[in-house]
């Protein structure tokens, strides 16, 4: 008899979908200084604005939640996917990073003046006045008491709070290897399930909604694109044959390139707070 989803602790499948495959907990997840210096050599690498492909359907799907004249808290804002949509779209804008080299780099792209406040702050942490919406995408990697984060979320939150997360499947050619070959496979252990199914235990009834998006892999050389493609065999041993044979299928040469396109997904989930919660 499988137990009932009210009984399971979603938490702890989070906690434990945060170590590596060796039961460690990897070290960027724990090490202050080694996440801000993973930052810090994302932001130099960053042109003008650069975004995300995806990022403009996920933020048209958000748009609709946000009230006009809002004021708005962004967690983990990143290099600013939703960030600059945002800040036109709002009356006032508090980013809240642990990094200051992501603020650093934001800070760059608003006048003084403008009404973008700036906070390096772990959202655990972080001690701010509530905002009309909070908003928070791809922003919980490392976020271990994760119904804690989702609280303070709630309780920010005067209107709306919205929650986005990138989601599976896996790359095509890993089923295949999984499947066809018995390869050992690197899949996901952490997914959007897990944040709806802990706001649900909490009394919060979410909405959660699905938008199908699409990767592309652009590679000058077969061998870059073998190589990529392989680094989520756990399998000690397998045979470079296989990965070849798996990944035919969903190449197309483009512009004297190999492209590889698979779907994704992104999760929205949305609700309006209530202060009412244990």
């Amino acid at each position: 008899m499988k137990e009932s989803p009210l009984k399971i602790d979603f938490e702890k499948l989070w906690k434990e979908g945060m170590l590596d495959w060796h039961g460690n907990m990897p070290e960027r997840m724990v090490d202050d200084e080694l996440e801000e210096d993973f930052w810090a050599q994302s932001m130099k690498k960053k042109t003008y604005k650069q975004t995300d492909d995806y990022a403009e359907r996920i933020y048209e799907k958000m748009k609709p939640y946000i009230p006009e004249d809002a004021s708005c808290l962004e967690i983990g804002p990143g290099w600013g996917n939703y960030t600059f949509p945002l800040s036109e779209d709002v009356k006032s804008l508090t980013l809240v990073d642990g990094s200051e080299s992501v603020l650093a780099y934001l800070r760059q792209y608003y006048e003084s003046d403008a009404p973008v406040q700036f906070v390096n702050s772990k959202w655990e942490e972080v001690q701010v006045e509530p905002h009309d919406i909070v908003v928070g995408v791809n922003c919980f990697y490392r976020m271990y008491e994760l119904k804690t984060a989702l609280k303070k979320m709630n309780a920010l939150a005067q209107k709306r709070a919205i929650i986005g997360l990138t989601t599976g499947p896996i790359q095509p050619h890993y089923v295949v290897l999984d499947k066809q070959y018995g390869y050992e496979i690197k899949y996901p252990r952490r997914d959007y399930i897990a944040i709806l199914n802990i706001l649900y235990q909490l009394g919060i009834y979410a909405n959660c909604e699905m938008v199908k998006l699409e990767r592309t892999y652009r590679y000058n050389t077969l061998e870059q694109l073998y190589e990529t493609q392989s680094k989520k065999i756990l399998s000690p041993q397998f045979e470079m044959a296989h990965v070849k044979s798996s990944l035919e299928p969903f190449i197309a040469m483009e512009d004297g390139q190999y492209v590889y396109r698979h779907p994704f997904y992104a999760a929205i989930i949305t609700w309006e707070p209530s202060n009412s919660h244990d």
